[in-house]
């Protein structure tokens, strides 16, 4: 098979080292009738392995020599391979009970995790190898330096574990900075949540706009409509301080105020 140049472009960091795969396919557990879909196949590194444990995989490929690669590798009763930008898929239309996994692209990597979001209702579970710092701000806990935006908004539709770390030596080629596995969860229906989605992911992204900044400063015209002292949120706390909880709690105590 032909030599395939990482392409810069796409972010392209092979996995290469046996033990990590073997320890990415242990963290997965699959069974032969999953419906898994992975998110850039790359070489095939844990696309030949899965292929071995399922009946049929789908892989999600931008680059077109790779996704012509696994075409003639693997016949389409046993690998669908669609060549397409995994940020605008419509995870929907592969049904219920899917299973994500991948080795997103770093370059890319928060705007995909926010692209899966809206189908949280359609998976089971996710499984991603991605830069280990932003695994920290995932995971991270209210009054740490790495809680931030991302980690509310994951938080809040996710139960999240970091599973392990992965050094550069074990890609081709190597990264500048270690990796990790992150194990994520959807939460069902019963979670806290929102009355209105859109306005939560408003306050939030407002709120951590300006993370050094007090709440009443970055929220100034809405201040007047928050009941500051009902919801147990100091006026002089900051993004960094509040849990999901209390996001939530912010966003309904807005909503019930008018502000859509």
């Amino acid at each position: 098979m032909a030599f395939h140049q990482a392409r810069k472009r796409f972010g392209q960091n092979f996995l290469v080292d046996l033990a990590v795969i073997d320890q990415i396919l242990r963290a997965i557990a699959l069974e032969p009738d999953d419906r898994v879909i992975e998110i850039g196949p790359g070489l095939s590194a844990l696309t030949g392995p899965m292929l071995d444990r399922l009946q049929h995989l789908t892989v999600v490929e931008i680059d077109r020599d790779l996704a012509d690669r696994l075409r003639q590798a693997h016949p389409p009763s046993r690998l669908t391979v669609v060549q397409a930008d995994a940020l605008l898929l419509d995870y929907a239309s592969f049904g219920s009970d899917i299973r994500l996994v991948g080795n997103l692209p770093y370059n890319i990597s928060s705007p995909l995790l926010f692209a899966f979001l809206p189908f949280a209702d359609h998976i089971r579970d996710q499984h991603f190898m991605l830069q280990r710092e932003v695994i920290d701000r995932m995971v991270a806990k209210p009054g740490t330096g790495d809680y931030s935006r991302l980690s509310v908004m994951l938080q809040s539709r996710y139960r999240m574990q970091k599973l392990f770390d992965v050094m550069p030596e074990s890609f081709d080629p190597p990264p500048r900075v270690v990796s990790s596995v992150v194990r994520m969860i959807p939460l069902g229906p019963d979670r806290p949540q929102a009355i209105d989605a859109g306005l939560f992911e408003r306050v939030v992204q407002r709120a951590f706009s300006q993370r050094r900044k007090m709440l009443r400063g970055v929220m100034s015209d809405w201040k007047d409509k928050i009941p500051w002292e009902a919801l147990a949120i100091p006026p002089t706390a900051r993004a960094e301080e509040l849990s999901v909880r209390d996001y939530i709690a912010l966003t309904d105590a807005l909503h019930q105020a008018g502000i859509r």
